[in-house]
């Protein structure tokens, strides 16, 4: 296991080197986006619409920040839902690009095979240190979907924004049960 930091958006040969178990380093753009979020881009890929961002080559952190009242640019508190709720939206997303995403828990065999197929990974952030990873988010922005209050999606910029890599690009998969 190694600590590797990275700058979105990541070269394809240093996404690729990564392996379950690396702690890794964010720097750069990430979109947050949850349950609601997610059902309605899945819609919108499902009946061909335009998407109101571009996901080629993002990720994803499942997280339903909580703005800072005085600062709405930042948070208060930004920690990782629980990641297999999303696993039934994922495929569309793999499907337009997205090449990350960030959550907690465990996925689902279809998700992982699915990761794999797709050369995407899923890393994990670590649960009930919201405050501390809201630390690391230096701006935040609503682009998408604001009617859906905290779980309209963010897009936010991250510096060293801490996570494992839980399932990488082979498919290996850190908390293998299957």
């Amino acid at each position: 296991m190694k600590e590797i930091k990275i700058c979105l958006p990541i070269e394809v040969k240093e996404f690729n080197s990564l392996r379950v178990g690396d702690k890794v380093l964010i720097n750069g753009l990430i979109y947050t986006a949850r349950d609601k979020a997610h059902q309605l881009l899945a819609n919108m890929i499902a009946k061909n619409h335009p998407l109101p961002i571009n996901l080629n080559n993002a990720i994803i952190y499942y997280s339903g920040p909580i703005v800072n009242k005085n600062n709405k640019s930042l948070f208060d508190s930004a920690g990782p839902t629980t990641s297999n709720r999303m696993d039934q939206l994922t495929l569309p997303l793999l499907e337009v690009g997205v090449k990350g995403f960030i959550g907690k828990g465990p996925r689902s065999s279809e998700v992982i095979d699915q990761l794999r197929f797709h050369k995407a990974i899923y890393f994990s952030a670590v649960g009930g240190a919201g405050a501390l990873l809201a630390e690391r988010i230096v701006n935040a922005e609503i682009i998408a979907f604001p009617d859906l209050g905290t779980e309209a999606v963010y897009g936010i910029e991250v510096t060293d924004f801490p996570c494992y890599v839980t399932v990488d690009i082979k498919g290996n998969y850190l908390i293998d049960d299957r």
